[in-house]
């Protein structure tokens, strides 16, 4: 099973390289090779099987086809422009978030060997007049681009899945927390950062009240869930093969008394309560109440609760140096 990762530098996608590692096998069948591929050289894992960096743009048609050949068995699209930035540079969201997962199924397209697909969408495709709770029916009305452009790549997926050119899946992502590393420019970063840096005896910026209400997963669960969601059978997926990934919904207030449970009363002291005009009205809409039945009943799993997101973080990550 030859796997391809792209976004492969990224929390998710090291994430998912150490459990496809762990696991050594994918739909059943060895992992002979994985290739984690970024704008940049992701850093190799230690693995049962070879793992290579490679370098990918994924606006760049040629550089896609460097790195998705015929060998290529199962492809894991990870790559993105997030939410702020997407915002903020309108032209570059599209040319990453649409136009760049175009170029990499029409590259599958091209090549006719129907590749298991991977996608992850967002949660940012759900919002405006849409009534909660959000589940597997309800309609998408993104109000932000980069939620726009997480629904237009849904579709192409979807689309080129029907069509046979591809064995096609997607995940809305909740907000994964904690993220390791440095704050990126998702709108949702201070949801890590309020936890990431306190814990490492840092201040942090909270902008929302603490009764703010949001939908989460700690990054390993997200890998794990990415590894099942690969070898769902096609039959399994229904006539949409897009779904939201299982998350739980807590408030602020919920998630820093879990990180006092788990890390004492200091860490809490030292989050700063402070608006951020450039971001509310991007948080306005996400007071989120999301059922992702669909994704329960084909096996992937929440986290059982913020505790354990914190706990998995002081394990794996508090000194980790990797970018969020």
């Amino acid at each position: 099973m030859n796997i391809l990762i792209i976004g492969g530098a990224g929390v998710v996608g090291q994430k998912l390289a150490r459990a496809l590692a762990a696991q050594g096998t994918l739909r059943g069948k060895p992992i002979t090779k994985l290739t984690l591929a970024d704008l940049n050289a992701a850093p190799t894992i230690e693995a049962p099987f070879p793992v290579e960096a490679a370098t990918c743009n994924i606006t760049d048609t040629a550089s896609v086809a460097q790195v998705i050949t015929e060998e290529t068995d199962v492809i894991y699209l990870l790559a993105a422009v997030v939410s702020a930035h997407a915002e903020q540079d309108f032209d570059f969201g599209y040319k990453v978030n649409m136009f760049g997962t175009l170029n990499v199924l029409e590259r599958c397209r091209a090549l006719g060997t129907k590749p298991v697909l991977v996608f992850t969408s967002s949660i940012a495709v759900f919002g405006g007049e849409v009534p909660q709770p959000y589940t597997d029916h309800s309609a998408l009305n993104p109000q932000i681009s980069y939620g726009a452009q997480k629904a237009i790549g849904e579709l192409l997926v979807n689309d080129y899945a029907r069509k046979g050119f591809i064995d096609g899946r997607g995940f809305r992502l909740p907000t994964i927390s904690v993220r390791p590393g440095v704050a990126n420019r998702a709108a949702s970063s201070f949801m890590s950062s309020i936890f990431r840096e306190p814990l490492q005896g840092q201040e942090a910026i909270c902008p929302v009240d603490p009764d703010f209400p949001h939908f989460y997963l700690s990054p390993r669960q997200c890998a794990l869930n990415l590894v099942k969601g690969a070898e769902i059978a096609a039959e399994d997926l229904g006539k949409n093969p897009t779904m939201t990934m299982p998350g739980r919904v807590w408030t602020i207030r919920q998630m820093i008394d879990a990180m006092t449970a788990v890390a004492g009363p200091e860490p809490a002291k030292l989050i700063r309560w402070q608006e951020q005009p450039e971001i509310a009205d991007i948080l306005a809409g996400w007071r989120l109440d999301i059922r992702p039945e669909k994704a329960l009943r084909l096996g992937l799993k929440a986290d059982d609760s913020f505790e354990d997101n914190i706990r998995y973080f002081l394990e794996e990550d508090i000194a980790a140096p990797a970018g969020a």
